[in-house]
């Protein structure tokens, strides 16, 4: 490991390794929360869901999930550990959690990390990866060092640990800075995913920011999803325009009743991205074809045949003058 050298990464752009999931995870998830006035700081919901549930499904495809911390209900299964005594900081609570991990890469994370993502934990992999640095972290916006938001390998942080704990006689209350202070690490700046939850009002500025216009219909469908059990990566943008074209060529209610028929028709079909594709392309053909017909009588058009090949008479329809009933003051 040697003397401390830090290489600086603009930002995750690197694409994750072919075997990124061949990982595990230290989430560290038992702290005091003293600014939150001792409030159970993983238990609060941003966007629908706790802290804790949202930093899990950011590594979800971890081999093995250790939480420290004493066990609670989880959105996924988790292994769980506790540091002895009980709230004795963030190095003893590692030291506690990474012994029940095997992978030569482990991420560290708390669990306070409102926007973390799936995508960032692979990228912190992918730069772990890409050469010889025993780590890589994210920084904030200060430049100050997130180290548990962070990938390593794993024999580095365990030969630290052992480093620390025979210099210091223990790991109880030494500060997270001791931890980085003799690794080689990679920084990676990113301001959105560093952000972490300590008082009242990053909690607020959290609730604040999943409802922005460009992030809250994927916070909404991720809430869902975790909510339901469901882990299927679909094409929003297909759902949606489907939903478009249903309402503005059926009539509005048929948006959300063609969307959960799309939805149960995959389901049959064997679920998956491709089902619900296949799916949505067909109701989106009906949804087009039903308004150019719609369109076409409206126009006094008179297809030649009907949908099912007939001919259609034309000498009655052409001279009936009878006026066409009178819309429902609701329809539309």
């Amino acid at each position: 490991m040697g003397g401390t050298h830090t290489q600086w990464v603009s930002d995750i752009q690197r694409p994750a390794s072919g075997d990124a999931g061949d990982y595990d995870a230290v989430v560290l998830a038992g702290g005091a929360a003293r600014r939150l006035g001792g409030a159970d700081k993983p238990g609060v919901r941003v966007g629908g869901r706790p802290l804790l549930d949202r930093v899990l499904a950011a590594c979800a495809d971890a081999r093995t999930t250790v939480v420290v911390a004493d066990p609670r209900p989880t959105a996924r299964p988790v292994t769980w550990a506790r540091e002895e005594p009980p709230g004795g900081g963030p190095l003893a609570a590692l030291a506690a959690g990474l012994p029940l991990t095997g992978a030569d890469r482990v991420v560290v994370l708390s669990a306070d990390l409102p926007f973390l993502s799936e995508p960032t934990v692979k990228g912190l992999l992918a730069e772990l990866d890409a050469g010889p640095a025993d780590g890589a972290l994210l920084t904030d916006p200060g430049g100050r060092d997130q180290p548990l938001v962070a990938a390593y390998r794993a024999q580095c942080l365990r030969e630290r640990l052992a480093h620390l704990r025979a210099e210091h006689g223990g790991l109880t209350g030494l500060p997270l800075r001791l931890l980085t202070a003799g690794l080689n690490l990679t920084r990676v700046l990113d301001p959105v995913a560093s952000f972490d939850c300590d008082t009242w009002d990053d909690i607020a500025t959290a609730r604040a920011r999943i409802r922005e216009h460009g992030l809250v219909l994927d916070e909404w469908i991720s809430a869902v999803k975790d909510e339901l059990g469901i882990d299927l990566d679909v094409d929003t943008g297909v759902l949606l325009d489907l939903a478009r074209d249903a309402a503005h060529g059926v009539a509005r209610p048929a948006a959300p009743l063609t969307t959960f028929l799309v939805g149960y028709a995959a389901a049959r079909a064997g679920g998956g991205p491709e089902a619900v594709a296949e799916a949505s392309r067909k109701a989106t053909a009906l949804a087009l074809r039903w308004a150019e017909e719609d369109a076409s009588t409206k126009g006094g058009a008179t297809p030649a045949t009907d949908t099912a090949g007939a001919a259609t008479g034309t000498s009655d329809a052409a001279t009936d003058t009878k006026s066409a009933p009178e819309p429902r003051p609701d329809a539309g």
